[in-house]
């Protein structure tokens, strides 16, 4: 994609309504009321709720003559107690639509509220996969959506990912009907994010790409889908980073400006592709990270960060030649077996299909840290962590079989980080 490309709004359906490019969030107001809507509870997080993006936009909608309530206790991974409170507030303001600005947790709370919005019984009764699952028979409240964040997709989701607050197990709430009916991407919004939460949710969008074209199964659209994620993840997240690092470029007229918002573009882009493609299947690296989360309360994209290049070399051993096409994606070099690429400094043979090392080098070059040890995580840890990695659904879409020791080996070698990886 070209700048101009990005930098201008467009809209398309895959299959919800996308409206795509800087300023599309200034066309809510203008569409809630096309839609008939009146009332929109905005679903935010605590630390979002403090900028000015959140006024910017409530005072939008209300300038529109909208009756706008504001929810933002979300923080940390989302609970099943943050998403009762949500439904309280949805009840008590009188909403008649659900409007989700931020990352993946107050997208997964505003879309399991809407849930409990109409619906009977506990949340968790709506598990995915229970034999005695609870049907999604009452009326969903209209969800929307607009990302702050190129990570989870989320926005173009159909699931919510929910903890238990004593145990912090996560649990998946899965139905066709969470599927946001409009989002919003707009690139503006991402442009200031700092450096680490710029690197750590690319990373979770890489791997959800990286995951859904290693899924096992017939399913080439996600392929196709994936592949171009992670070719997208490969030209963007460098970049975006490096604006963020230095300070460049956050400003309209700046000479980068229009470079920095088109590379935000892409990564948002990426993020939702991986979103769109993991519909195919995940695997071992969220399993490994759901556990994180639980046991250490990691930020899922730190978590998921520090396992995949462990993860990508345990998979490559059973399908190095799905690695190899990822590795061509990631640097849009050749697939001619034999050739190299620049993987940072180091040259690597495509031949090889290793991956792995690529994303060793790209967790380098976005200084994040060297392994699971540097933010905490020790050996003591790993039996509880291979214990809910072990029961994770995602565990069962992997390409090539887990036990519960290749969990131990997996969790120590990410422990002890990339080098010599």
């Amino acid at each position: 994609m070209s700048v101009a490309e990005l930098n201008r709004l467009v809209n398309y359906s895959f299959p919800t309504d996308i409206v795509f490019g800087p300023a599309s969030r200034l066309q809510i107001a203008e569409q809630l009321r096309a839609d008939g809507l009146a009332s929109p509870l905005v679903v935010t997080d605590k630390t979002l709720a403090a900028l000015p993006m959140v006024d910017e936009l409530v005072s939008s909608l209300r300038a529109a003559g909208l009756q706008v309530a504001v929810f933002s206790d979300v923080f940390g991974n989302p609970t099943e107690s943050q998403v009762m409170a949500c439904a309280a507030a949805y009840a008590h303001s009188g909403a008649d639509s659900v409007l989700a600005l931020g990352g993946g947790a107050p997208m997964d709370v505003a879309k399991a509220a809407a849930v409990m919005v109409n619906h009977p019984g506990t949340l968790f009764e709506y598990e995915d996969g229970r034999d005695d699952c609870r049907p999604f028979d009452c009326e969903l409240p209209p969800i929307w959506a607009v990302p702050t964040t190129a990570g989870t997709g989320s926005e173009v989701g159909r699931s919510a990912v929910i903890s238990e607050d004593d145990s912090k197990r996560k649990r998946i709430i899965f139905s066709p009907g969470l599927l946001p009916a409009r989002v919003f991407v707009d690139p503006e919004l991402t442009i200031g994010l700092p450096t680490g939460i710029t690197a750590a949710t690319g990373m979770d969008a890489l791997a959800h790409n990286v995951e859904a074209w290693f899924a096992p199964g017939f399913s080439p659209l996600c392929d196709g889908i994936a592949l171009q994620g992670v070719r997208l993840v490969g030209s963007s997240l460098r970049r975006c980073v490096d604006y963020a690092r230095h300070g460049q470029a956050h400003v309209a007229g700046h000479a980068d400006y229009n470079d920095h918002l088109a590379c935000r573009g892409e990564m948002l882009m990426a993020s939702l592709m991986g979103a769109t493609a993991f519909q195919k299947g995940l695997g071992v690296v969220h399993s490994m990270g759901h556990a994180l989360s639980a046991v250490k309360g990691m930020h899922h994209g730190m978590a998921i960060a520090l396992v995949l290049p462990h993860a990508v070399r345990f998979n490559s051993e059973e399908i190095p030649e799905r690695a190899t096409d990822l590795l061509w994606a990631a640097t849009q070099g050749s697939a001619t077996s034999g050739t190299s690429v620049a993987v940072g400094e180091e040259p690597v043979s495509i031949g090889d299909g290793d991956f792995a090392a690529w994303i060793g080098r790209l967790l380098r070059d976005l200084s994040l840290p060297n392994g699971l040890g540097e933010v905490g995580v020790v050996d003591s840890d790993i039996p509880d962590l291979v214990d809910l990695a072990a029961i994770d659904p995602c565990l069962g879409q992997n390409p090539r079989s887990v036990s519960r020791d290749d969990l131990k080996v997996l969790f120590t070698a990410a422990i002890g980080g990339i080098d010599g990886l």
